[in-house]
């Protein structure tokens, strides 16, 4: 037998049992036919065999994003960028102008990925600020955490918001003294604007392609999908996996950022569970939303937040309403998970998740919990038991890490803890989040492994895990978390051959400067998807 491909002289990080570290790897239809030494892996070389010569570099198994907002990611390089670079109120207006004239009047004009706390004016925008781009469009402009947005008062009618009109279960509608409505949405207000103002069909498809060849450039080669626009969007998604404009990998979680709870009754209806589909695009977990943001802030805590007493967040539901959605679609054959962020919301998954298996057991049930933010010691012990799979954002410490001690206090030593998780063996899955945060696999592992944020200010420190720890919770464990472990995440025989390729080594770059390091190579499937330099 030979390879259609070998790729050697190199640092193989296998993320195998005995975490080996070898020098080369033969890939054949698909998969990986070998890994070893060079002397091992050259012997399967043929006369068609394509070489690469690593010439000292690092090979990893492709990076599993496992909670990205895949579609979110791309339909946000549709929309205006209000956070590269943007300081001021004024040059988020700028921006938006541009974009307005460019624009029909009536249609919507979309911002992303505003932060107050990065802003000149240290403050949300406001509708009145939002009216001085134009009053012939609507305009959603959605903060970085996608929990809070801004309209303008052409979007409040378009809405059919007034100031009468009740705040949402979940959700606030923020008022000025007077009573009337600022345009800042908060929680289950703001996704209602999010559903409202979505992008048409075929620029979803259009910015699935985008989303696609921008993450195959950071070396991700699967996502768990952690919803948007719901039924939708899940549609549009397997046609662009079934019509090859997505190579990515997916795990397809049920969810819908505005009612994800109808989108669960009804999947449970229509019989589908978890694991549906095929190596390309599979049905996920069951989802719901249970609290807020952790840089908003929004999470729900047990405690009231530290930056202000009298404020402990936001909850979507009621722990019977959590316990009967998720319990249902558990008892249907769903793994189950949450978006539980504050240590009141993750309590809530954790009751829920208990009581699910003590009414209806279930063998390697791999129910997660998405983020799990604040984890104390009570918790962490919980979810130990109940073998519960966490799936923390380490990367989030690189841009919101302040805010966090801020607002938080010394709970930011039990905020996404990973070195907890490895000392106690829960498997831990790591997720960017993004397009709340960067999706660059790297900054992930350089804050699992540093918990230092952008300026260099350490945030929680004692959660720091080793760098093959960080790389492992970055691949095998995400195909743990979507119960794919034997299929991908490690390079061992007869895995699926998604490979990344970075343009130097790992093991020997400092861990301050793992940023400096970037993919040369992606590999799906044996088929080479990304490329530097072409």
């Amino acid at each position: 037998m030979t390879a259609d491909h070998i790729l050697f002289n190199g640092e193989v990080v296998t993320v195998n049992p005995a975490d080996e570290v070898l020098e080369a790897v033969a890939v054949e239809d698909g998969e990986v036919l070998a890994a070893g030494t060079d002397e091992e892996v050259l012997r399967l070389r043929g006369p068609e065999t394509e070489m690469l010569d690593l010439g000292g570099r690092t090979v990893l198994p492709g990076f599993i994003d496992a909670h990205i907002h895949f579609l979110l990611y791309g339909t946000n390089r549709l929309g205006v960028d209000c956070k590269t670079g943007a300081s001021s109120l004024g040059e988020i207006q700028d921006r938006l102008a541009d974009r307005a004239r460019q624009t029909p009047p009536g249609e919507w004009v979309r911002g992303w990925g505003y932060n107050d706390t990065k802003l000149a004016e240290g403050r949300h925008p406001t509708r009145e600020d939002l009216d001085r781009v134009s009053t012939e469009h609507p305009i959603v402009l959605v903060r970085t955490c996608a929990h809070i947005s801004a309209v303008n008062s052409r979007a409040l009618e378009v809405l059919g918001l007034t100031p009468e009109t009740p705040d949402p279960d979940g959700g606030t509608r923020e008022r000025d003294r007077e009573g009337r409505l600022t345009g800042v949405l908060k929680e289950t207000a703001h996704m209602q604007a999010f559903q409202e103002s979505r992008y048409p069909p075929e620029e979803m498809v259009e910015a699935l392609t985008v989303a696609d060849r921008e993450l195959s450039s950071l070396g991700i080669t699967s996502v768990h999908e952690a919803g948007g626009y719901g039924p939708d969007q899940m549609r549009i998604l397997q046609q662009a996996v079934a019509g090859g404009r997505v190579r990515t990998r997916v795990y397809a979680m049920v969810c819908s950022l505005h009612e994800s709870e109808e989108f669960v009754r009804k999947m449970v209806e229509a019989g589908v569970t978890t694991g549906l589909g095929d190596e390309r695009f599979r049905i996920g977990p069951a989802k719901v939303f249970t609290d807020g943001s952790s840089s908003g802030p929004t999470c729900a805590t047990r405690e009231p937040y530290t930056s202000d007493p009298d404020d402990s967040g936001i909850l979507y539901y009621t722990q019977k309403e959590i316990d009967d959605i998720l319990g249902d679609a558990h008892r249907h054959g769903f793994q189950i998970t949450a978006h539980a962020v504050g240590d009141r919301g993750v309590e809530m998954v954790v009751n829920c998740i208990d009581k699910a298996l003590r009414e209806h057991p279930r063998e390697d049930h791999r129910h997660r919990i998405e983020h799990a933010g604040m984890v104390p010691p009570d918790l962490l012990r919980r979810i130990e038991r109940l073998g519960i799979v966490p799936i923390p954002n380490p990367a989030f410490f690189y841009e919101f890490g302040e805010g966090y001690t801020v607002n938080y206090g010394d709970r930011v030593d039990h905020m996404f803890p990973l070195a907890d998780y490895a000392e106690n063996g829960i498997v831990a899955a790591t997720g960017s989040d993004s397009p709340v945060t960067s999706a660059n696999p790297m900054q992930g592992i350089y804050c699992a492994v540093t918990r230092k944020t952008l300026s260099g200010t350490s945030v929680g420190a004692s959660q720091r895990v080793s760098l093959l720890d960080a790389v492992r919770a970055a691949t095998l464990n995400g195909a743990y978390a979507s119960f794919e472990e034997s299929r991908k995440g490690s390079i061992e025989g007869g895995k699926l051959a998604d490979l990344v390729v970075l343009d130097g080594s790992l093991l020997s770059t400092p861990p301050e400067d793992l940023l400096s390091l970037s993919p040369a190579l992606t590999m799906v499937g044996g088929e080479v998807v990304f490329e530097a330099g072409r």
